[in-house]
């Protein structure tokens, strides 16, 4: 049995797949911790997690909800450079209280976010071994691939390099704070400074929740880095109230959700609901939480319109999944065989909606881009065209063969045994496998 430890940035995006990672570890007779602010505790608790609070001193009780909402109303680079700010606070707060918190819980190893940067130095001012897992798209630069925040498709040759290469300089220039507010903590502890953000992660293992066939190929990634699947436990989710009785089975269901943060544009649901009503479709809008039902009044196409939506068990009925490019709902949307609609609005979702155009299964429409003409081709293509529920429908079942979770847990067990086998001399009959890919 090991004490686990998990260090993340704060959104449910992130802590859902964390949570489910860490049930998944306890059902094995682990222990874990999650180690964060006052505001999730709720989340954690229901997980049946153990939870640590730090961050009192910047994120008191009920200090999350305004930041979100402010995050809620921004698109492309200015939400982006607002999360790169959040990120800052995070660390900070990470590197002051995390190292106390840690020690008192006596926790063996570290479950680190690939989006907190500053977890894996804290384990190593604890000499403790830490994993990265990786929640959004992976956030490693590469200079094939076009990092996961512009709207770019996968090519080879021409000026893509190029614009590769200038991008990922850009997004070092955004992280550049974040990383001087590290290494200056480093310096402070005796540890080494990191070059730039891949210098941060773990060398023992980087552990996706994206299957390797919904990203895109090329990748120069670590030796130490593992494609696995999403990080989902249907058993976790809390049951959320629903009118069950409204829905028609005679009509295909089309599914709507713009996440928990990105979820205050109000005019985005209206071009949504207003092209549903050219289609013989029902729609669902689950609104996360960011606006009130009642605002939107009487829409024409009379849609079912929620503040939370029992998500998997609509996704089951789905026929589309029109959405905001999140990596969450996009994996849960292919874990059903579902194509989908992005409209990406800022951070991972744009590599998200390209991923879609790469893999068939969906398409993609850029928030500033989007009008009822675009929206009314996209939907009459992925509706009429079955070659995108046959595309979603090999990811799901490559998703299914993976078993993302389980695959991740074997791999941080794994590595935390080898860890303390090579600590330790044995008989050359009793070293460890090699982890399988």
């Amino acid at each position: 049995m090991s004490r686990f430890g998990i260090l993340s940035f704060p959104g449910t995006g992130h802590l859902h797949p964390l949570t489910t990672l860490g049930r998944e570890l306890v059902r094995r007779g682990h222990q874990v911790t999650v180690f964060q602010v006052a505001d999730v505790e709720p989340l954690i608790r229901a997980a049946d997690l153990g939870f640590h609070q730090i961050g009192g001193r910047e994120f008191p009780l009920g200090s999350l909800r305004p930041l979100d909402q402010t995050l809620g109303r921004l698109q492309g680079m200015r939400a982006l450079g607002f999360i790169f700010q959040r990120f800052c606070q995070n660390s900070a707060m990470v590197l002051r209280d995390a190292p106390n918190a840690i020690r008192s819980e006596q926790i063996d190893a570290l479950i680190v976010d690939q989006a907190e940067l500053a977890g894996g130095s804290v384990a190593e001012r604890l000499g403790l071994p830490f994993v990265t897992a990786i929640l959004t798209l992976p956030l490693n630069l590469d200079p094939d691939v076009p990092f996961c925040a512009f709207h770019s498709r996968f090519e080879v040759g021409g000026e893509a390099p190029a614009r590769n290469v200038m991008r990922n300089v850009w997004i070092r220039f955004m992280a550049s704070e974040l990383c001087a507010l590290v290494n200056r903590q480093r310096k402070i502890w005796g540890l080494q400074p990191k070059a730039g953000l891949d210098g941060f992660y773990s060398e023992l293992a980087q552990i996706a929740q994206v299957p390797p066939g919904f990203d895109f190929p090329r990748r120069k990634l670590p030796a130490a880095f593992y494609y696995t699947g999403p990080f989902v436990d249907r058993a976790a989710r809390k049951e959320i109230s629903f009118p069950w009785s409204q829905l028609d089975s005679s009509r295909p269901l089309v599914f709507v959700s713009m996440g928990t943060l990105q979820n205050g544009i109000k005019e985005v649901y209206q071009v949504i609901a207003e092209i549903c009503t050219e289609f013989p479709v029902q729609t669902v809008i689950s609104l996360g939480g960011g606006l009130s039902p009642e605002i939107f009044g009487e829409l024409q196409s009379n849609p079912i319109v929620v503040r939370y939506a029992p998500q998997l068990p609509l996704l089951s009925r789905a026929a589309l999944t029109i959405f905001h490019g999140g990596l969450n709902t996009a994996l849960e949307s292919l874990s059903h065989g579902v194509p989908m609609i992005a409209i990406p609005v800022a951070f991972d979702q744009p590599g998200v909606g390209a991923r879609l155009l790469w893999t068939g299964t969906g398409k993609m429409i850029p928030i500033r881009q989007l009008t009822v003409g675009r929206l009314r081709v996209a939907m009459r293509e992925t509706l009429s065209n079955p070659q995108y529920r046959k595309n979603a429908r090999l990811m799901q079942k490559q998703i299914s063969v993976i078993n993302g979770i389980k695959r991740a847990a074997n791999i941080i067990e794994r590595i935390l045994e080898r860890r303390r086998s090579s600590a330790v001399p044995q008989q050359p009959e009793a070293a460890l496998s090699t982890i399988a890919a």
